[in-house]
């Protein structure tokens, strides 16, 4: 009896204790078990791309961010429901990198697929295909030439590359192509790895005569020609190759939804137009030679010096300054809205007489008015307690479209309601979207009633979301 009483006590022990490991096995899985990058990004609500900035895929035109690459990651986070994050490189060796360390969640370039990058991160399914180019300059009378004297003088036999010096990207496709087409021919090419120019700027190198050849992707080549009519391209050193984006590897939920999202969208009339906005489009010549270029003009808009004497005022970035006015006017003087605001920084009338200014006032007397104004709000901004320079600035934004008043609003809010009423982001900002809804604005705490927040909070998130880009390009002198 005593031996039975003792083994039953045995057993329920023995239960206990396999329950209890088995417990602890599973906890201690559960927390072990790494978040996917999808789950990140949607957690976070931004997937965050890597660009190089280029004619094509990512640079500012007339103030605004463009670009084939970045015009089509846009139109993913939005499928995502997330934003997007830029960061710029421009050094191939630096991409896998920054992926591998978490500081991109995608490489967004034309990248191509190549067995010896698929060992070190995955691939997306291609999002366009390219064969590379020969870039080489044409002879300088070409135009007097007949068409058998032209091509006797250009390189047309991958042959005969043989002893000359072509220059390529830094660990760029071009430079494996080049590897293996030297041993294909049986003799040498003299390679010149460049680790700081990208190819666009070793494409322009040619076209001034300052070295005589480089490799581009045919796509890139095509738009570059119409910038430099002395280019020739027609030489091929490879074919069609498959360009994609670069995801971490193992990152399997993010690769999988981005592949389902682009199945679609690349047979879409969407992509035809955006491809040939970018690789077919002749006026994108004229975008290139503009003052509103920023990659070689390094400008915003014709009025950058009028800013930057005026932001020192408000003791802003005057690139946030841009941003704003941007956000406003488009930067065009003569702008006037329904309800009466004018001039580049969209005054109205009362705000205009209370600086001095009216619409027959010029660009820089409105920037210079704007900014007195900003520099008031900044200041009472300050004296409730705003020690945080980035929160005041998303404080002065919201206040400067919609009114001090409903600011202030918000903020009453947003502190009945336990929220931080001295934090922008994830407080105050919330209480603004929530004073079109009548259980907000018929509160007691509030004074100045109504106001639809959704467009304050988008103005104030589009216009550092372009400062962000603007600081990418432009440099603060």
């Amino acid at each position: 009896m005593k031996d039975n009483l003792f083994f039953t006590r045995f057993l329920k022990l023995l239960v206990i204790v396999i329950f209890s490991l088995s417990g602890c096995s599973r906890f201690h899985h559960h927390e072990s078990k790494e978040i996917s990058s999808l789950e990140k990004i949607k957690e976070q609500g931004k997937i965050v791309a890597l660009f190089d900035f280029n004619s094509t895929n990512y640079f500012i035109y007339r103030g605004e961010p463009m670009g084939y690459q970045y015009e089509m990651l846009k139109l993913l986070a939005d499928h995502l429901g997330v934003k997007l994050e830029v960061i710029v490189e421009n050094d191939i060796s630096k991409y896998f990198e920054m992926l591998e360390n978490h500081q991109c969640d995608i490489i967004a370039v034309n990248l191509t697929i190549t067995k010896e990058r698929s060992k070190i991160i995955d691939f997306t399914i291609p999002h366009s295909q390219a064969r590379q180019v020969l870039v080489q300059r044409k002879p300088e009378n070409w135009n007097n030439l007949t068409e058998r004297e032209f091509e006797s003088m250009l390189l047309r036999n991958q042959l005969d590359l043989a002893g000359k010096t072509v220059y390529v990207q830094k660990e760029s496709s071009y430079l494996s192509r080049l590897k293996n087409l030297s041993d294909e021919i049986g003799a040498s090419i003299d390679i010149k790895e460049m680790d700081d120019l990208e190819v666009e700027q070793l494409i322009q190198l040619v076209a001034k005569g300052e070295i005589d050849f480089t490799i581009a992707d045919e796509n890139v080549a095509l738009v570059n020609k119409t910038y430099y009519p002395n280019l020739d391209i027609q030489t091929a050193i490879s074919f069609p190759q498959n360009q994609a984006w670069g995801l971490r590897k193992g990152d399997d939920s993010l690769r999988v939804t981005i592949n389902k999202w682009l199945e679609e969208y690349k047979y879409s009339i969407d992509y035809a137009l955006l491809y040939a906005k970018y690789f077919r489009n002749k006026r994108s010549v004229g975008i290139v030679e503009s003052d509103y270029y920023a990659l070689t003009s390094g400008k915003i808009s014709i009025y950058d010096e009028y800013i930057k004497e005026s932001s020192k005022i408000v003791e802003w970035d005057w690139r946030l300054l841009a941003s704003l006015i941007y956000q406003e006017s488009r930067f065009q003087p003569t702008v006037k809205s329904w309800a009466g605001a004018f001039g580049l920084m969209q005054l109205m009338p009362t705000t205009g007489h209370r600086y001095g200014v009216d619409q027959k006032s010029l660009p820089h007397e409105n920037i210079r008015a704007g900014v007195r104004f900003i520099k008031w709000l900044d200041t009472r901004f300050q004296k409730k307690g705003i020690n945080d320079e980035n929160d005041r600035i998303k404080f002065v934004l919201a206040s400067y479209n919609v009114g001090l008043g409903h600011v202030l609003d918000a903020q009453r809010l947003a502190e009945k309601y336990g929220k931080d009423p001295k934090k922008w982001d994830g407080n105050v900002d919330e209480f603004i979207l929530k004073k079109s809804n009548p259980k907000y604005f018929l509160d007691p705490v509030v004074k100045y009633g109504y106001c639809r927040g959704d467009e304050t909070y988008n103005y104030v998130s589009q216009i550092i979301d372009r400062y962000e880009h603007y600081k990418n390009f432009i440099s603060t002198d």
